[in-house]
């Protein structure tokens, strides 16, 4: 599976980056590609390219706040979680994912 996604916390700071974390050792540990853009308190990082959200099979949001730039994932499945699930969850949530993929 091609993950792509998004980790936004109230802050900006710890869980932003935790949820980022946890989600793609999550994702490479089960063998899909994934990467995960930030949007904290200095803004946009390692932002996704439009060539990352077209080949996409899914898009991650681990997000307590609204997250901009979402009107480019228009007609991808979109999870919304928020980041504790992320960071208490991850394979969990990738898991239910692939399997409602491909089921």
């Amino acid at each position: 599976m091609n993950i792509i996604g998004i980790a936004a916390c109230t802050s900006g700071i710890a869980h932003t980056y935790i949820a980022k974390e946890k989600l793609t050792k999550a994702g490479i540990a089960l063998g899909h590609t994934i990467h995960i853009e930030t949007q904290g308190t200095i803004g946009i990082e390692d932002e996704l390219s439009a060539e990352q959200v077209k080949n996409a099979d899914v898009v991650i949001i681990a997000a307590d706040i609204k997250i901009s730039g979402k009107d480019r994932f228009k007609g991808k499945r979109i999870v919304e979680i928020p980041t504790d699930l992320a960071i208490k969850a991850p394979k969990q949530i990738i898991n239910k994912i692939d399997n409602e993929i491909n089921n």
